[in-house]
């Protein structure tokens, strides 16, 4: 085998290999959201909390418990779209984790139109360029 024809391989290799693992990462944020969503409706806790920080990758909220302890959960709360700081909202969160809350009544199916949005776009780039090198190497990618 040529060297121009091994490297074309271990190219085509190396994108299959991250467009998989971009995949995977999104399924496994799927699965989590979903184990998030159990974890706070089987020890379901509601409050109004106040939103004192939006961020790119947290929004940060401060709420009290009916024990009177205050909460700023270190991640944010789930689920955060549209909030603005001062803004006040209602929240569920784990009574056994407090640091584990979301807004009331979002869940884990909005997750499902980034992580899709991901995962078709990482295809449809990986998809082309897949294309383009079988072409180039005019044999299958994963031949030995």
């Amino acid at each position: 085998m040529a060297s121009n024809e091994r490297a074309w391989r271990i190219g085509a290799r190396a994108v299959l290999g991250i467009a998989g693992v971009i995949t995977l990462l999104c399924v496994l944020l799927v699965f989590g959201a979903i184990r998030n969503d159990n974890a706070i409706e089987s020890n379901l806790g509601t409050a109004t909390a106040q939103v004192e920080q939006v961020n790119f990758d947290r929004t940060i909220i401060r709420f009290e418990t009916p024990d009177g302890v205050a909460h700023n959960p270190r991640n944010g709360v789930l689920y955060p779209r549209g909030l603005l700081e001062g803004q006040l909202v209602r929240i569920e969160y784990d009574t056994t984790d407090p640091d584990l809350a979301r807004v009331a009544g979002r869940t884990w199916l909005l997750t499902l139109l980034p992580v899709g949005t991901t995962i078709a776009l990482t295809w449809l780039v990986a998809g082309p360029v897949l294309w383009w090198i079988r072409s180039r190497l005019r044999v299958p990618i994963l031949r030995s």
